[in-house]
């Protein structure tokens, strides 16, 4: 299992009850888990798959999935 090197963190405009991603640095990369079940899964990204990730959401690559 990785550890976090940092805090779990989460969007400042989630909502309490909201369906929602926490995320924390993690040495190489970052970690992702589910802000409703923190004792669950745990999925990690290296730094450029989540450079990758970010950059995609940023131009919008995403926006036709929903």
């Amino acid at each position: 299992m990785y550890t976090p090197t940092g805090n779990w963190r989460k969007a400042s405009w989630s909502v309490a009850e909201g369906a929602c991603v926490e995320v924390a640095p993690a040495q190489g990369g970052v970690l992702v888990r589910n802000s409703k079940d923190r004792t669950g899964p745990i999925v990690r990204f290296t730094d450029a798959e989540w450079k990758a990730f970010l950059n995609g959401v940023k131009h919008g690559e995403f926006d036709s999935l929903a």
